[in-house]
This record gives C-alpha cells, sequence and structure tokens, in this order.
C-alpha cells in the first residue's frame, strides 16, 4: 500500500511539473516585440474624414464611410448658450493592442514590463492554428492617443482631447479578463444572448459591417468576428491572429464603455462634450491596423475599417512568425462637437 501511495504521489508531482513547464515554456516562447506607431508612414489620415458642418459632408476624398450627424449646423451650450456651428469628424484617440506574451507593450517598441510577480495566463492556443476549431486568448491593452492634439497638426481647435500618449489599461491586473464566470459581473446580459437564435442573428451584421457600419441595435453582436461576449481574451474559434487581434480590440473597447472609462462623443448629445454609454455605440468607431503591417494600402478608397468588418480582404499577409503575431489597431472615433463664435 505504502508503494502505492509513493508512486501515485510520484505520478501526480511529475504531471504538476510538466505542467508547469510547459506553461512557463509556452509564456517564455512568446517574444515581445514592437515599434512605435510612426505618424507619417504608419497612420491613415483620410480617416479622419468625411467633415461634416451639420448634415451637410464636406471634403470627403475617397468616399469614406460616415454615420448621422445631427442635421442642424447651428448649436449652444453652456448656461449661458453660445451659438455655434456644429462639427463632426474622425478622432484618432484611442490604441489597442492584443499580445501574447503578459505586460508586452508592442505599440511602445516591444517594451517588457516583467513585474517580477507571477506571470499572469499568457497567449494559448488550444489547438495548432490553422485548423479552424481551435479556441485562443490574448492579453490587451487600451491606450489613450490623442495624435491630432500632440502633433499639432490643427492649433487652437477646441473640438480635439488634450493629452499625451498614455497607457490606461491592462488586462493582465484584470482577474475579468482571464475568466468567463468573473466576467458576468460587468456583463450579465450575455445570458440573454447566449443562444442559437442570437448568435445566428449576427450573420446580418456581419453583411452590414462589411458594406458600411454594423447594426447598432446588434450590440451583442462583433460583425464577421463573432459574439461580442463575453467581453474578455477568450476566444472560441481562432481563424487567424488578424481576425482575433480585431475581436480583442472590439471587446476591449466595449468593456471600457461598460465601465465607464471610455464615453461617447458623437451625436447630438456629444455637441458639448462627452457623455456615459455603458452600452457601445459599435458604428461610433473605424479602426486602422498599425503593427505589424500597417494598412495604409487604401482599398476602393479606404484603408479604416468599421467595428465588426470581415477581415478576408484587408487582413491578408498582415500576419508571419515570431515579430508579426502581435497587433495594434489605431481606433478612430466619431466626434461631434459645438465650434462656438
Amino acid at each position: 500500500m505504502t508503494r502505492i501511495f509513493r508512486a501515485l504521489a510520484t505520478a501526480l508531482l511529475t504531471a504538476l511539473l510538466l505542467a508547469t513547464g510547459t506553461a512557463a515554456g509556452a509564456a517564455g516562447a512568446a517574444t515581445c516585440t514592437g515599434k512605435f506607431p510612426n505618424p507619417i508612414t504608419d497612420i491613415c489620415w483620410s480617416c479622419i474624414l468625411p467633415l461634416s458642418i451639420g448634415g451637410a459632408r464636406i471634403g470627403n476624398f475617397g468616399d469614406q464611410e460616415d454615420i448621422d450627424n445631427p442635421s442642424s449646423p447651428l448649436c449652444t451650450c453652456g448656461v449661458n448658450p453660445i451659438i455655434g456651428l456644429s462639427i463632426g469628424f474622425w478622432e484618432p484617440a484611442r490604441h489597442v493592442e492584443a499580445v501574447r506574451k503578459p505586460f508586452c507593450l508592442t505599440s511602445l517598441g516591444g517594451i517588457d514590463l516583467d513585474p517580477g510577480i507571477p506571470a499572469p495566463e499568457a497567449a494559448r492556443f488550444t489547438r495548432p492554428e490553422g485548423d479552424g476549431d481551435g479556441g485562443s486568448f490574448y492579453q490587451a491593452h487600451f491606450y489613450v492617443n490623442p495624435v491630432l492634439y500632440y502633433l499639432e497638426v490643427v492649433t487652437d481647435f477646441p473640438c480635439l482631447e488634450k493629452g499625451s500618449f498614455d497607457l490606461a489599461y491592462l488586462t493582465e491586473v484584470d482577474p475579468l479578463w482571464a475568466d468567463d464566470e468573473l466576467t458576468l459581473i460587468i456583463n450579465p446580459d450575455a445570458a440573454l444572448f447566449a443562444n442559437p437564435v442570437a448568435i445566428a442573428a449576427c450573420a446580418a451584421d456581419c453583411v452590414a459591417a462589411s458594406v458600411g457600419f454594423g447594426i447598432r441595435e446588434m450590440f451583442w453582436c462583433a460583425g464577421c468576428q463573432g459574439g461580442l461576449y463575453p467581453m474578455n481574451g477568450h476566444v472560441p474559434y481562432h481563424m487567424g491572429g488578424v481576425r482575433t487581434a480585431a475581436l480583442m480590440a472590439q471587446r476591449l473597447t466595449a468593456k471600457m464603455h461598460r465601465e465607464l472609462i471610455a464615453w461617447a462623443w458623437h451625436g447630438q448629445a456629444g455637441l458639448c462634450g462627452p457623455y456615459f454609454a455603458p452600452v457601445m455605440d459599435k458604428t461610433a468607431y473605424k479602426t486602422q491596423l498599425t503593427h505589424p503591417i500597417p494598412n495604409t494600402a487604401k482599398e476602393a478608397g479606404k484603408c479604416c475599417q468599421p467595428f465588426g468588418r470581415t477581415t478576408v480582404t484587408w487582413g491578408a499577409g498582415k500576419e508571419y512568425p515570431v515579430r508579426g503575431e502581435d497587433f495594434a489597431f489605431l481606433l478612430f472615433r466619431k466626434r461631434n462637437c459645438c465650434v462656438g463664435y
């Protein structure tokens, strides 16, 4: 009997050591590479368009996509109302990245923070990539990036968010990002859409996002990338790094809205300032891949994609081994603003 217990203990200890070594090897195998986006060569500036005054669009080169603007060109703001013009544009103001190695800041040149604490979950794939059946997990980071302001592209314009490039959120220190049950704390409504009918309805959202913007009312759908819930890093079907990273960008942005870290700036309600939007309006964002290969080549005059658009066309050839398996996106958010006289 003693021999049996010893044999079992040895077997369990060996399995534990192998599992620990495999996990450590998986975390250590991932490299930390990256590049700070070059504002000249890595950003597609036409994504700012179209500009609008009231409901009229101007300067829309390349037929850039847009959502509805306040109809009246005149607006008022303040306790003592100041009359102004209703201006609309797409402001590059946020940055999202999906990484394999915890605490790897790809958008800051590949800085590895390595805080010296037990490493959180690293990127993993439940089956070999490419078979279409395996799931995956990524860590993600959310940056404040008001690039128009700190580059002083436009001076004395009151409708730009002021600030500098800054790291705003790390999923590595968020226990909800790696646990489906804990994530229900911020998205209990996921239970309402965990059924075949709600999931099948996302096909319509995919079609809409591929020809324009997704369907705003289908807030549980992430277009062609799948479902928005749960708002964490677990993806049941890994169909390539670009597609999964695009889903991570959409989920993390939605999570920031749900936690009131990100606000809305568009529509009639946004003319005088930002407002809470715990349910993200996915039509208020366009994305542009900046790493590993900046997506600046225009297809049909456009190089930005609304949330949920298929990655089959613009994502082809954007992923490659070792240095091209982490992804970063610049987010252009819709901005309506009342410019007072």
